[in-house]
């Protein structure tokens, strides 16, 4: 008799994760943006992707987390400027006019971490931001004004993403300091 056993996965991906007073403010600058004209994601999953992991089981994600815990990158200010819409995913965002190179270091070193833990690196670019609706059929109307929110990054995070009736919710399962943070 033949049995076949899965190994248990988890849903992961490394962030930025905002604390409580800058969530927010972004939350803040999302019910000025769009009011209540469409649903906007809940003020605790406002986050920065780095890098989706995807499903993956303990093996992998304790290299992953080994891996991450090697990475020395430098602490960097992101100043959240900027109002962005994407049409085909119908996603509202916010996000940076310029990313820092600090941000694009951390990003090139998790895509290394992918590599070296049998992962294949993100195939699309990276484009920091936080999404703050999702099934926006269309970009508020210009001007709209974004206040600039400075975010101070002294961290990251790798995150469980867990689904379930309510929607999704992150859990941090862990948190590296940058240096200088």
């Amino acid at each position: 008799m033949c049995s076949s056993t899965t190994e248990p996965r988890q849903r992961l991906f490394f962030a930025l994760w905002p604390d409580a007073t800058l969530r927010q403010s972004l939350a803040k600058s999302s019910r000025e943006l769009l009011g209540r004209r469409v649903k906007q994601v809940a003020v605790e999953n406002l986050h920065i992707t780095l890098a989706f992991v995807g499903p993956v089981t303990a093996s992998v994600r304790d290299c992953l987390m080994e891996a991450a815990g090697g990475i020395h990158c430098a602490s960097f200010d992101l100043v959240i400027d900027h109002i962005g819409h994407w049409p085909r995913p119908r996603i509202l965002w916010v996000g940076p006019t310029h990313t820092p190179l600090a941000l694009w270091t951390l990003v090139e070193a998790l895509s290394q971490a992918f590599e070296s833990c049998g992962l294949q690196r993100e195939a699309r670019p990276f484009q920091a931001h936080v999404t703050l609706a999702r099934k926006v059929g269309k970009a508020p109307p210009a001007p709209v004004m974004l206040n600039p929110v400075v975010w101070s990054v002294s961290e990251f995070s790798l995150m469980e993403s867990v689904t379930d009736a309510r929607g999704a919710s992150y859990r941090r399962l862990v948190s590296w300091k940058l240096e200088g943070g």
